[in-house]
């Protein structure tokens, strides 16, 4: 299929060059139009307005900032919408993405979120992958087109899925890096380079990774021996590290976070049993 993508940030013209190399017909358009230029220069096609760029092919996709950057580019347009099958590879919430398709839905185009879990360098080559959810029937028909940007992983019909799968890996990420760069901060103090960490942090999260599958067994059970490592336990831990980091004089928001998640499961009378009972006071907004 021939592609319109609209949104040229980083993500936007990796995708576009991952088009033009597998032999796609590429229309482009961004608000600042100069970013268009060397993606013209290397055989896309510039729309001039929107509304060309809708115009151009059936198949719509947006790199936007977030969901509120659709309807600012797409409300003037709502007319050339019809009959369009656009899949949004903006980041934002469940929710806003359920509300977005159903604006869609009202003008006659078809939605198909989507997230895509690598950055920009990564698209198009064997490791990049993306999450989409929206109707199957539509799905199934672009997902040859959809594969050249990395391989699409279909989550279900609710729109809000690929984002809940998105934000869920990234809050997983996000939080994993932030962590890093607090113990690089604690050590740091010390004088020892963040480089000198490297190696044993690698070891600790691929210890962490094995430790994954018993932990979602143990989740999705609701059943959590704390044979091996309790909470109470390893809530000393997490208030060592708070004092350590408040002795050291680094922010302490982080270990805070994660003391207050042992002591709402400890109060909540888990301290016997496993750490990955702290789901519940994940779970829970007290």
């Amino acid at each position: 299929m021939n592609v319109t993508l609209i949104g040229l940030g980083p993500m936007g013209q990796a995708m576009v060059r991952s088009y033009l190399a597998a032999g796609h017909e590429v229309t482009v358009w961004n608000r600042t139009a100069s970013r268009a230029d060397e993606l013209v220069a290397a055989g896309a096609k510039r729309a001039e307005t929107v509304v060309d760029a809708l115009a151009a092919n059936e198949l719509v996709l947006l790199s936007l900032t977030d969901y509120q950057a659709m309807y600012d580019i797409l409300a003037p347009t709502e007319d050339a919408l019809r009959g369009k099958i656009v899949v949004n590879l903006s980041s934002d919430t469940p929710e806003r993405t359920r509300v977005a398709a159903e604006w869609l839905a009202a003008r006659g185009a078809e939605m198909i979120a989507g997230g895509i879990m690598v950055p920009a360098p990564v698209v198009g080559t064997e490791g990049s992958f993306v999450f989409y959810s929206g109707a199957q029937p539509v799905f199934d028909r672009i997902e040859p087109a959809l594969r050249v940007i990395g391989r699409p992983d279909y989550r279900g019909a609710d729109p809000g899925l690929a984002q809940l799968y998105y934000q869920s890996l990234l809050d997983l990420f996000l939080t994993t890096l932030s962590a890093f760069l607090h113990s690089a901060a604690l050590v740091g103090t010390a004088g020892v380079s963040a480089a000198t960490l490297v190696p044993y942090a690698t070891e600790l999260l691929a210890l962490a990774q094995s430790m994954l599958d018993e932990t979602a067994k143990n989740v999705d059970s609701g059943t959590h021996p704390g044979d091996q490592a309790n909470a109470k336990m390893m809530g000393a831990t997490a208030d060592h590290i708070l004092a350590a980091s408040r002795d050291a004089g680094i922010d302490t928001a982080l270990p805070a976070a994660v003391k207050e998640h042992y002591d709402r499961a400890i109060a909540a009378g888990h301290g016997r049993d496993s750490w990955s009972s702290l789901i519940d006071a994940i779970r829970s907004k007290a």
